[in-house]
């Protein structure tokens, strides 16, 4: 476990959630070195052990274009855990081929097997699709979205509607600072229209398959899709192993979401630079009000299908474009104006919203089905509260 100073105090990342990345290859391998400056391919990433021994067994590697090497894989936080935990004296390392580590070493650190044996040394953290603080914060919201949130009304709602609805908007502004500032980090590496194709993939890849979907939008980039030779069963195919189908709904299969952002970007290969004019007449809010007025006053309504005409995005609807304006473009927007969007953002759709902390935020009445619609301010307003009280108990 490390601790991690953050954009609003120090977090935590458990190595748990290290190999969880390694997993999922929730990083650019396409720029993947070891150490010593060999190109690395994971060809596949090994079987997660959560038993004795190296984390990863029988993982498939390539170093330089060279014969695939079969063996294991042991993740750290740091490079000296190596030697710091014994490894190196315990028989069960000695087929570890790879050393995943999160931070860089010193020039000086290496690490060494049985028999003084060198193994390759290979750092995740400059090739992370996210910062460290959004992915230990997806984290535990996924942990949340997940178990039942029995305490919260009775710990919540002993507050005056005023405090609680003071309390939800503080915390809904932190997360969106957050979002704002994950977003400025991505346009920052990407450029601005490489951003919003991650952005737009990624979440079309649900939480499932978010990472292939970022693999993809890394080797197969905006213009690429418009080209005539392009295959979109090469796309499917360059992630065979890797898309995730237990659990996952027929409209949302890889196969269907590529299908429909491929038709989405013949139909307007320019829809970053379209999305941008259409955010020049958002409304300046400050996220107070009851929603359904605000949304009827600001014409919510007609902003929601004139951003869906603005950017040709005709085969995605519903609360999935939602998510699509409210996790994704919003805050890139955000950065890329430099205009105060949190208001409009606060009363935005909530799109996919969990149903416990739907459930949880009726009981609280702050929906209520009439002038408190549902909407997406409350809702990141109790996951950030959510995240903090994880933090502290």
């Amino acid at each position: 476990m490390a601790e991690i100073q953050g954009l609003y105090g120090a977090f935590t990342f458990p190595e748990k959630l290290l190999q969880k990345i390694w997993l999922r290859g929730d990083f650019n391998a396409s720029a993947a070195l070891t150490v010593d400056g060999r190109r690395l391919r994971v060809v596949h990433p090994g079987k997660w052990n959560l038993l004795g021994g190296p984390d990863f067994l029988g993982a498939r590697l390539r170093f330089d274009d060279g014969p695939e090497v079969r063996g294991d894989v042991e993740v750290h936080l740091h490079a000296a855990d190596w030697n710091a935990h014994g490894h190196a004296r315990d028989s069960a390392y000695d087929r570890v081929e790879l050393h995943v580590v999160l931070f860089p070493s010193e020039p000086t650190q290496v690490t060494v097997g049985a028999g003084g044996r060198s193994i390759p040394v290979f750092v995740l953290l400059p090739l992370l699709h996210h910062a460290l603080e959004e992915f230990a914060a997806e984290e535990v919201v996924e942990h949340l979205a997940n178990r039942a949130l029995t305490r919260v009304p009775d710990e919540l709602g002993v507050l005056p509607a005023e405090e609680l609805a003071n309390l939800l908007q503080g915390h809904a502004e932190k997360r969106w600072e957050q979002k704002v500032h994950f977003a400025r980090l991505r346009i920052q590496r990407l450029g601005w229209e490489a951003a919003c194709h991650h952005a737009a993939l990624e979440v079309l890849g649900y939480r499932f398959n978010r990472a292939p979907m970022l693999r993809v939008a890394s080797g197969y980039p905006l213009a690429s899709w418009t080209e005539a030779a392009f295959d979109l069963a090469a796309v499917l195919a360059a992630e065979a192993g890797r898309w995730s189908l237990q659990g996952v709904r027929p409209a949302n299969h890889p196969r269907i979401r590529l299908r429909q952002y491929a038709a989405w970007v013949r139909a307007t290969p320019d829809w970053p630079a379209r999305l941008t004019q259409w955010g020049a007449n958002w409304p300046v809010l400050d996220g107070r009000g009851d929603t359904r007025d605000v949304r009827r006053i600001h014409t919510f309504s007609s902003r929601r299908t004139e951003a869906a005409e603005a950017i040709g995005v005709g085969a995605l609807s519903g609360s999935r474009f939602d998510n699509l304006l409210g996790d994704g473009l919003l805050p890139l927007l955000a950065v890329r104006s430099g205009r105060p969007f949190f208001g409009g953002w606060f009363h935005w759709y909530p799109g996919d919203l969990p149903p416990v902390l739907a459930r949880t935020l009726r009981q609280l009445g702050v929906f209520d089905g009439r002038r408190r619609a549902a909407c997406l301010g409350p809702a990141q307003g109790l996951l950030g509260w959510l995240i903090q009280r994880e933090a502290t108990t």
